[in-house]
C-alpha cells in the first residue's frame, strides 16, 4: 500500500514538472539570435561613479572615425547590458558598423533604472544610484576615450530602460541630444519625480497596442497583475503631448500610418505622430499596431509572455533615423 502512494506521489510531481517545463517553454523560452559578422571589437569596462564600480560594455567598428556619435542602450528591469545587446538582435551593432557611430551598453547595478517615477528598486547595497550621473559621467569618459562628439551622443532603451531616457530627456537635455524610449511612458503627477526643466531634448516613443505591462492607454504597470508593479504611468498619447507641451511645439503634427507585413506571414502595421519645432526640436510617438512589450525587430522573438511579438518594423533602424535627423 505504501509503495502504492509513494508511486502515484511520484507520478504526480513528475506530471507537475512536466506541465511547468511545458509553460516555462512555451511562455519564457525564446532561442538567442545568431551572432552576426560583426567589423568591430566589443569589450566591458568599468567605471567609478560615487564610490560604486559600475560596469558598461561597447561596441566600437573597425574604422571608426573621431567626432563620430555615440548611442548609449539601456536595458530593462532585472537585467544587464550584455541582454539588451541580445535581444535587441545586435541590431545597434549592425547599424554602428553601416553609419559609424559607436554603441555602449550600461548597467544599471540597480533591479530597475532610477528614472522618474517614485516606486520602483534603484538601491545597490543600500543606497539609491544617481543613474543620470552615472550616465553623464559614462558619455564624458567616452568621449575623453574614444573621441566621440560631445554634440552628438544620444540615448535610447527598453522598458526600465525607456524610463531612464526620458529621465535624461527631462534632467540632462544639453549632454543627450535626443532620446528614445521603447516600452515606456511618463509616470503621472502622483508618481513623477524628476525636475523639470524650460524644455527638453527631441524625444520618440515607441510602444505596442497589446503590451501587457506598459499599458499603451496608460494605468499601473505589472505583468498579469501580479508581478513588477511600477506605478501609474500616462498614456502614450498623453506622454508624447506633455514634450510637445514643454517644448513648446505648436506646428500641426504629421500622422502616418504603414502597413508591414512581418516575417512569419501575419499583417501588423505601425503610425507615427510627429511634431515638429522652428528650432528642429522634434517629438515623435511610433505606435506599434498589435505590438507587446519590448523592441521589435527582425532577428529576435520575445517570449510570448510579453505578448506579441512584431518582427517588423526595425525599431533600431527606426530609432537611429530619428537620431540622425536630429
Amino acid at each position: 500500500m505504501m509503495k502504492k502512494i509513494l508511486r502515484r506521489t511520484l507520478f504526480a510531481l513528475l506530471c507537475l514538472l512536466l506541465i511547468f517545463g511545458s509553460l516555462f517553454v512555451y511562455f519564457l523560452y525564446t532561442p538567442d539570435p545568431e551572432m552576426p559578422a560583426l567589423s568591430g571589437t566589443f569589450s566591458k569596462a568599468t567605471i567609478q561613479v560615487d564610490g560604486k564600480e559600475r560596469t558598461y560594455r561597447t561596441y566600437l567598428p573597425k574604422h571608426l572615425t573621431k567626432g563620430a556619435p555615440l548611442v548609449i542602450v539601456m536595458h530593462g528591469s532585472g537585467q544587464n547590458g550584455s541582454q539588451i545587446r541580445l535581444e535587441t538582435g545586435y541590431s545597434f551593432d549592425r547599424l554602428a558598423d553601416q553609419y559609424g557611430f559607436g554603441v555602449v551598453y550600461p548597467s544599471a547595478g540597480s533591479f530597475d533604472w532610477n528614472d522618474c517615477s517614485r516606486v520602483g528598486d534603484f538601491q545597490l547595497d543600500g543606497q539609491e544610484l544617481d543613474h543620470v550621473k552615472f550616465l553623464t559621467a559614462l558619455s564624458d569618459k567616452l568621449i575623453a576615450e574614444e573621441g566621440f562628439d560631445h554634440n552628438r551622443v544620444f540615448a535610447t532603451g527598453v522598458s526600465s530602460g525607456g524610463f531612464m531616457a526620458l529621465r535624461l530627456a527631462v534632467e540632462a537635455p544639453t549632454r543627450f541630444r535626443a532620446v528614445a524610449a521603447v516600452s515606456a511612458n511618463l509616470p503621472v503627477v502622483d508618481n513623477f519625480k524628476c525636475i523639470l526643466p524650460d524644455s527638453s531634448t527631441s524625444v520618440m516613443l515607441m510602444n505596442g497596442t497589446a503590451d501587457p505591462i506598459v499599458h499603451h492607454a496608460g494605468g499601473e504597470t505589472s505583468l498579469l497583475g501580479l508581478f513588477y508593479k511600477g506605478g501609474v504611468l500616462r498614456s502614450s498619447a498623453e506622454s508624447a503631448r506633455f514634450f510637445v507641451e514643454l517644448n513648446g511645439i505648436s506646428k500641426t503634427p504629421v500622422l502616418e500610418t504603414k502597413p508591414v507585413s512581418l516575417i512569419n506571414g501575419e499583417n501588423s502595421g505601425f503610425e507615427q505622430i510627429t511634431w515638429k519645432s522652428d528650432e528642429n526640436k522634434e517629438v515623435q510617438l511610433v505606435t506599434i499596431l498589435g505590438g507587446g512589450h519590448g523592441m521589435p525587430q527582425e532577428y529576435w522573438r520575445r517570449p510570448r509572455l510579453l505578448g506579441p511579438s512584431p518582427m517588423s518594423p526595425n525599431g533600431p533602424a527606426l530609432i537611429w533615423d530619428f537620431f540622425s535627423r536630429q
